[in-house]
């Protein structure tokens, strides 16, 4: 069977093209899209579905595992993405649709929700407004949006949805039952606060509404017991401090769990007593935050663990002696140095699909027998990727020069030692909750394969290390925020890994910023920087957010990114070319929705101004990061040949 899966999987992709950019890097394998982006079993365990990545949208195939026949198969529209999917029943599909423009977008869901047939050629609109000419338009156009959805167990045919009205996002909106196969709603519950998202318990009743009002951005959660009972606030974080998030109930639905965050150090878990209103601490991680939650493989879908990503991912349970978590125990063992995460079971649990990855692997599905605890290669995401060519990538614990304790990624280039090596400083966007994470990473797997080191930093105000890790982030472009990345970069040349006089900064989105930043801040210690569709002027990005989420956005910007005006003049790069004297290349989309191009123009016309060393390249037709194979090679291409001519083997060949 896998031979027919593979190669079924293949001829729906992208044909791999040998080209290579420069010796040791084969641009297109690295960079061409993943065969499938994620893969799910049916409940009987009879089908897989699976998401099937283009250049700019996304398909869906599936597949009867007894034949490896593809059963049906759809393609999106331009810009459009499978942002999830799941099986209600033996047959059918529930599928939410995400907007997104540029690669580094971060999805925008549509409120569509889709139902499909495993055999289905088309899928049905259930809730949401389509227009005549999307491809996959069903026939209810109402404008009701549903941005979350849960199963009840034991029933097939109905989900609660949160439906939202498309003309007033911020309306009191409401919690629906929903048939999955007609589309007929009947509404359960009226939220208390307006653009709520609820929760409901295992027997279907709406227990929890949460959300955040525009006025302060404080997250408030509210409680019922039946759905007749009237909503009572437990948690406001503008008094509390902390937010509280439900992840759902136990199998008699008395104890809720609710993942807690703490004035200081990490998330925790917490098992809310409906009954008593006690609270009690389940489970804490003491590094990093809980990424993924575990449910049982009963079907209850009950929550009993936790995965933590800090290093290699690893679990944690509730109960060290469940079945769940001997399961994840054995899997860790047969698959020792990789992260291994369920994704998907059947649902009696006796078939589990396992996704299996690392820093060198971009990853693997198994299927495996829980009761002959035998597993079953399936498919791997990149085929044509050897892990044992890539590099390795180390987990850092470094200081910063105020004593904040700092998580980092070094990824050395393969076969090489790890002493005086030219450095790329690689700082993640976002820049407030992301965070970089261990496993494969193109980027710097690219950047290793051509002889380079790259550091990864999560600097204050990255996600996953609690919320004070997060706030002291808060008003720090250009300030504690940058000067982590430096204390950083100066530890690896005190180690001897790095040479000093070959270390470039590059990033994307806020990385880009931090790359031009870094090279303003600091003048002399890096030798050039690479800003791809990056903010360059602070106070015009904040005036950007305000313009696209009006009071929301307004007060979120006054939050973290700050209101004194001299501060973020002296935090933007574009208003200080004149302190840049290296060389620099810039990279942006013409239809960049996230970060405007006129941050690129503007840097652009700066830098030329104070005379520096400048690249560009521009791509009309692209947003925020680069879609199509043509322009990623022609980005990448440009960015190996900037750094070698400044920090590879060019730069060393230009100083004998």
């Amino acid at each position: 069977m896998k031979r027919k899966v593979t190669a079924l999987l293949l001829a729906l992709a992208v044909g791999l093209v040998s080209a290579s950019a420069r010796a040791g890097v084969d641009l297109d394998a690295m960079l061409k899209h993943s065969q499938f982006d994620d893969i799910e079993i049916s409940p009987d365990g009879q089908y897989l579905a699976a998401t099937i990545p283009q250049d700019d949208r996304e398909g869906l195939i599936v597949m009867r595992r007894s034949d490896s026949a593809i059963t049906t198969a759809f393609t999106l529209g331009k810009d459009e993405y499978i942002y999830t999917f799941e099986w209600v029943n033996n047959k059918r599909l529930l599928i939410r649709v995400a907007e997104k423009i540029g690669a580094l977008e971060q999805p925008q869901d549509t409120g569509q929700l889709y139902g499909l047939d495993f055999d289905q050629k088309t899928p049905d609109l259930l809730v949401g407004w389509a227009q005549t000419s999307d491809p996959v338009a069903g026939g209810n156009r109402e404008r009701v949006a549903v941005l979350s959805w849960n199963k009840i167990p034991g029933d097939d045919h109905h989900v609660i949805i949160s439906a939202y009205p498309y003309s007033q996002s911020e309306r009191f909106n409401t919690a629906e039952l929903l048939d999955v196969d007609t589309g007929r709603r009947s509404v359960l519950a009226r939220s208390p606060i307006k653009a709520a998202q609820f929760y409901p318990d295992n027997a279907g009743v709406v227990r929890f509404a949460a959300a955040s009002q525009k006025e302060d951005n404080a997250s408030k959660l509210w409680y019922r017991p039946t759905n007749d009972a009237d909503w009572k606030l437990i948690n406001d974080e503008a008094t509390s401090g902390v937010v509280e998030a439900p992840i759902g109930f136990s199998a008699d639905n008395r104890i809720a769990y609710l993942e807690v965050q703490q004035a200081s150090g990490t998330n925790v878990i917490v098992a809310y007593d409906t009954v008593s209103g006690q609270r009690k601490q389940v489970l804490r991680d003491a590094i990093a935050d809980p990424e993924q939650i575990v449910h049982a493989f009963d079907g209850s879908d009950a929550p009993v663990g936790a995965i933590y990503d800090d290093g290699i991912p690893h679990s944690a349970f509730f109960d060290p002696q469940s079945r769940e978590a001997q399961l994840y125990a054995m899997l860790g063992q047969a698959f020792p140095g990789s992260a291994v995460k369920v994704t998907s079971t059947t649902r009696d649990g006796k078939l589990m699909l396992v996704h299996v990855y690392s820093d060198r692997d971009p990853g693997k599905f198994y299927l495996f027998d829980t009761q002959s605890h035998q597993a079953q290669y399936l498919l791997s995401q990149k085929r044509w990727i050897d892990p044992k060519a890539m590099a390795q990538t180390q987990v850092l614990q470094i200081k910063a020069r105020d004593g904040v304790p700092l998580r980092a990624y070094l990824t050395l280039p393969p076969g090489r030692d790890a002493r005086n090596l030219p450095l790329v400083v690689f700082p993640h966007g976002g820049p407030f909750t992301i965070y970089d994470r261990w496993g494969f990473d193109t980027d710097a797997q690219l950047l290793a394969a051509a002889g380079y080191a790259v550091l990864q930093v999560n600097y204050r105000g990255s996600g996953n290390y609690g919320r004070h890790f997060l706030e002291i982030g808060q008003q720090q472009w250009g300030r504690a925020m940058q000067d982590d990345l430096t204390d950083a970069t100066e530890w690896t040349v005190a180690q001897g890994i790095v040479d000093r006089s070959r270390m470039c900064m590059y990033g994307a989105s806020y990385g880009g910023y931090a790359s031009l930043e870094g090279v303003s801040k600091e003048p002399t210690l890096y030798k050039c920087a690479v800003g791809y569709v990056g903010v360059y002027d602070v106070a015009m990005w904040a005036a950007d957010i305000a313009d696209k989420s009006g009071t929301r956005g307004e007060v979120w910007a006054k939050k973290w990114i700050g209101t004194d005006a001299a501060q973020m003049a002296k935090a933007s790069p574009s208003l200080n070319a004149e302190r840049i004297k290296v060389p620099v290349f810039l990279a942006a989309g013409g239809e960049d929705k996230t970060v405007p191009i006129k941050h690129t123009e503007q840097m652009e016309a700066a830098l030329k101004k104070s005379g520096a060393s400048l690249e560009t390249l521009y791509e009309p037709t692209e947003g925020h990061g680069f879609y199509t194979l043509e322009h990623r090679r022609e980005f990448y291409t440009r960015l190996l040949a900037f750094l070698d001519r400044n920090i590879g083997e060019k730069s060393m060949a230009a100083t004998h």
